[in-house]
């Protein structure tokens, strides 16, 4: 390698070239410029070797090997660049450290478990202030929506357009922003929400839609911590890691739709683009993350694959 050049001048080069192109790279270019220090620090002025590689990506603060797998698939395309400029550049192996991603097994709500949940907001102290409403309207528009937990709380007054039906969902994951369209039942409960906040809190301090007492915004640290205290209420606070989240009200949202889609005869191919792109997801493989093999679903696709192959059979009889 160029003695004259750092390795975090040449990140700096790479990010600019991607930059150029379109892509933000907020995260990775984080890390890639946290591994040229380290880089800069170990072996200054000298080619990147897979020893360095995997000495700055097992260095990971939370000492996880899926951690460490995933800061060498955000090096990888960086090797494969700097290889262009200094041939002694080791491209990194896939998958060298295992797997990059870990799918924590999601809880599929049941529609009792979703009422369970809301009615137990009723148990949140101040007992008729607004914070127990807030938390329930904010669960309510998740389970209904899929929208992330933070998303709801992002909502601005502004970007709640109940006469047209729709959220404003702004500058979310992949920094997108979108339109989500709601049903009307979806948009009574925000009606009301909105009706009894503005006559509960009459000096707001925040512009966000779900509000607290005080008038501040309901935060998702503030979100989570309800939460929990409504999944002990319910005896739901069972084995680390198997515990139901905030984040499977999503899993649960997207299960449900599948499952509706397939008893009502829709193609679901055609329509997961739609439900993608109401997702906020840049590709329709990001929506598979969610699909859990549920036991309603599992038994609505077997049957119409019985269907599919029975006319197969029977098709294929006729023509012989």
């Amino acid at each position: 390698m160029n003695p004259s050049r750092s390795m975090a001048q040449h990140v700096d080069a790479y990010l600019g070239l991607r930059r150029a192109f379109g892509f933000h790279l907020t995260i990775a270019g984080l890390l890639l410029r946290d591994f040229a220090g380290f880089a800069d620090r170990v072996a200054p002025g000298k080619p990147l070797t897979t020893t360095v590689a995997l000495s700055w990506a097992q260095s990971s603060i939370t000492g996880k090997q899926v951690s460490a797998a995933r800061r060498l698939v955000i090096l990888t395309p960086f090797t494969r660049y700097l290889r262009t400029i200094d041939p002694a550049t080791e491209v990194l192996s896939q998958r060298i450290l295992g797997p990059a991603q870990y799918r924590h097994i999601p809880h599929i709500y049941t529609e009792k478990e979703i009422r369970s949940l809301l009615d137990a907001t009723a148990s949140l102290c101040p007992r008729k202030g607004l914070r127990a409403l807030s938390v329930q309207t904010y669960i309510g528009l998740m389970a209904c929506t899929g929208l992330r937990p933070q998303e709801p709380l992002r909502l601005t007054r502004a970007d709640v357009d109940l006469p047209s039906h729709s959220l404003i969902v702004r500058e979310t994951k992949f920094s997108k922003s979108r339109r989500v369209m709601l049903h009307a039942t979806g948009v009574d409960a925000l009606r009301r929400y909105a009706q009894i906040r503005d006559r509960r809190v009459t000096c707001s301090q925040s512009a966000a839609f779900f509000l607290c007492d005080d008038g501040t915004a309901l935060t998702l640290k503030k979100a989570r911590w309800a939460f929990n205290y409504l999944r002990r209420q319910l005896g739901w606070a069972g084995q680390a890691g198997l515990q139901p989240r905030l984040y499977d009200l999503r899993h649960t949202f997207v299960c449900r739709r599948l499952l509706a889609w397939y008893r009502d005869g829709v193609d679901v191919q055609v329509a997961l683009p739609a439900l993608s792109t109401y997702l906020g997801h840049v590709k329709v493989t990001d929506t598979y993350w969610y699909v859990t093999a549920i036991p309603e679903l599992m038994s609505t696709v077997s049957t119409r694959f019985e269907r599919f192959v029975r006319s197969a059979v029977e098709g294929q009889r006729d023509f012989d």
